[in-house]
């Protein structure tokens, strides 16, 4: 079984692990009820367990405990029906009593940790976990007592992604700029980039991909309209990989998938982390990329508008550098290839 919380950071990975792992085995997949917007029912065999945030109202806490009680159940359940045996967890509050359940069920546990901060409920099942597949051994907060347990592995990528990495890209008279704003932190990349990328309309011939949450589409629209810059919105896409090939630049949040993506990709990118992510983790993962010369990073608390549009206009005009960007991610990325990270995760989830 893979379970997995609902925001597309933990789901995406998800998918792609059970495709790694369906060719010869029976995979089951879990998720709540935000998951099944990412999970094509025609492909997966998935389970909805859905399961309440405790902390979210504390007048509700006594019921939402109830509630986790009873997911806890349906775990165990679910587990004992299907003879499951193994449990890869890609973290998330939902998967919370799927791996308390493990426990009972004496299924062996892997968890999933593509962030460079360890995740809370990765700390909290640690010590009953076999292994933890991390794309690092330098994880902040990550006890070292427990450090044996780390399997290092590469970004884990869908196999299109794999396929895809080396097509040609079609040759465009336009500059393809890919905003990707992530399911949190979207609106500050919806109001504060504004004036900063219709100044680099006037530089620049751009199309403009924005992903952002589908409520902020409508002024975008009108923004995008009203300043005459070509542009294509979405909220998700299954396959990102086809928007990377064609883009020049990007500007994003610092989700480890997004990340890792960007820089199998090839794809110069600059990172603002959103300031509110738990443990500042995704500063922290932009930090990895930067100090491996991959990306320039920028503090939302650093940036205004007027800055900003200095900043991108020296990175774009700037030739030699974005060469050696690219250099360095074609270096930290050389290796991963769907035959090496299939044998990574095989060999860890079949060793005694």
């Amino acid at each position: 079984m893979i379970c997995t919380g609902g925001s597309g950071g933990h789901v995406i990975p998800a998918l792609n692990f059970y495709e790694h792992l369906n060719q010869n085995n029976n995979v089951h997949l879990t998720s709540d009820l935000r998951g099944l917007r990412f999970i094509d029912s025609k492909l997966y065999k998935y389970k909805i367990i859905d399961v309440p945030e405790i902390k979210k109202n504390i007048y509700k806490i006594p019921l939402n405990l109830l509630f986790f009680l009873i997911s806890v159940i349906k775990s165990f359940l679910y587990i004992k029906q299907n003879n499951i045996d193994k449990i890869i967890s890609t973290g998330g509050y939902m998967t919370f009593p799927i791996c308390i359940a493990s426990l009972f069920t004496k299924s062996k546990l892997y968890l999933f940790e593509p962030n460079m901060v360890l995740g809370r409920t990765n700390s909290f099942f640690l010590k009953k976990c076999k292994k933890i597949f991390c794309y690092s051994n330098n994880i902040r907060k990550f006890p070292s007592k427990y450090s044996n347990k780390i399997k290092i592995i590469y970004p884990v990528f869908n196999k299109k992604s794999y396929l895809s990495k080396n097509d040609v890209k079609k040759k465009s008279d336009q500059i393809i700029f890919l905003i990707i704003g992530g399911s949190q932190g979207a609106k500050f990349f919806q109001t504060e980039l504004t004036d900063t990328l219709n100044k680099l309309s006037k530089k620049f011939n751009l199309l403009i991909y924005h992903q952002t949450n589908s409520e902020n589409f409508n002024d975008l629209e009108i923004f995008y309209k009203k300043n005459n810059i070509a542009y294509k919105l979405f909220d998700f896409e299954r396959h990102l990989e086809n928007i990377f090939l064609k883009t020049d630049f990007c500007i994003t949040r610092a989700g480890a998938s997004t990340l890792a993506e960007l820089v199998f990709f090839g794809v110069p990118f600059l990172a603002i982390p959103f300031p509110y992510s738990k443990d500042d983790h995704q500063l922290f993962n932009a930090k990895y990329y930067k100090d491996n010369n991959c990306c320039w990073l920028f503090e939302q608390k650093e940036l205004s508008e007027k800055n900003l549009f200095k900043i991108i206009s020296n990175i774009m005009f700037d030739k030699q550098n974005l060469k050696i960007k690219k250099k360095a991610m074609s270096d930290l990325s050389s290796n991963n290839t769907w035959e090496n990270n299939n044998k990574l995760i095989k060999n860890t989830i079949y060793e005694n």
